[in-house]
């Protein structure tokens, strides 16, 4: 079994991996249209992934040809009647299926010097390797593919940005129209973007709002993070409001950007801080999440797959 610093190093290299082969990044997937296309998450909980586990999903999506967000372990699908296919030759053995972490809280009781009970918590991380419906045999399981929707998803694609607008005002985070520039300012807590009219498109519009808006999850009155994490540095914060503004609108149903210019500015610096630090992708995805899960916790309370404590650093 992996040492839990093999599984970081060996997870922080596909994702180096990803980003040097000039391909779209692994937390900008495709967009795809229909209740079984989306943010990747468990068929039997029906909570969505978090932290680390959409981006290494993504990638494997990406990399297999699946459309579809529904995911469970081998014995998951067994149990719902469904068979995982046999690995296709021209997969390498042991990459057919997805390789995903959680975070198992762990408590440790020793007496000290002067015999008392000292109990030290941690938490240790665990993989587990799923499987896609589009992997799995079953006709039954049909109506999780993306296509075989009982709505009907032959009309024109029409993008609602409504729920995207109700979340953002939901947050009561001041946001500021005017300007030639995107920004968010800790020492007024407000974030102020250029007037939507000015963007090319509205998916650049939105992601820029989200992106300020994770930012502003900085704030003392909100998750403080950038106080909280030790390894935090300028790259560090972009690569969070990055991937959360990418995670919050997957989940808010718009499309990536196509606007890669802060991706392209500081991907030098996210490579080699990746590879000086595992951890490195590991706290920026994981904060990242959890900025998301507060932004929406505004206008849609929701229960997700805790994979990422706060003490991600431990083990």
């Amino acid at each position: 079994m992996a040492t839990q610093k093999q599984l970081r190093a060996s997870i922080t290299e596909q994702i180096v991996a990803a980003l040097e082969s000039g391909r779209t990044p692994p937390w900008r997937p495709p967009w795809r249209v229909g209740p079984n296309a989306g943010f990747p998450a468990n068929v039997v909980s029906r909570k969505p992934y978090r932290g680390i586990n959409p981006i290494l999903l993504e990638m494997a999506a990406s990399r297999h040809g699946l459309t579809s967000k529904w995911w469970a372990t081998f014995n998951q699908w067994k149990q719902l009647g469904g068979k995982v296919m046999p690995r296709p030759l021209h997969v390498p053995p042991g990459k057919w299926g997805t390789t995903i972490v959680f975070w198992t809280p762990v408590a440790k009781t020793e007496r000290d010097e002067e015999g008392d009970e000292k109990t030290d918590r941690y938490f240790l991380m665990r993989s587990y390797t799923v499987f896609n419906v589009d992997q799995v045999e079953g006709d039954h399981l049909d109506h999780l593919r993306v296509g075989h929707e009982e709505t009907d998803t032959n009309g024109p694609v029409v993008i609602d940005y409504e729920p995207a607008e109700t979340a953002i005002a939901a947050t009561r985070i001041t946001v500021r129209h005017g300007g030639e520039r995107a920004f968010y300012s800790p020492s007024e807590d407000f974030v102020q973007v250029p007037s939507k009219a000015s963007f090319t498109e509205p998916d650049e519009y939105y992601e820029t709002v989200f992106h300020e808006l994770v930012h502003a999850t900085e704030h003392p009155t909100r998750l403080n993070w950038s106080r909280r994490e030790v390894e935090n540095t300028y790259a560090m914060g972009e690569l969070v409001a990055e991937i959360g503004a990418c995670y919050l609108a997957r989940e808010l149903g718009v499309p990536a950007s196509e606007n890669l210019t802060n991706h392209v500015a500081y991907l030098a610096n996210w490579l080699k801080a990746m590879k000086s630090d595992s951890r490195f992708i590991f706290v920026a995805s994981s904060q990242a999440s959890k900025a998301a899960d507060y932004l929406l916790a505004f206008s849609r309370p929701q229960a997700v797959e805790t994979d990422e404590p706060e003490a991600v650093l431990a083990g």
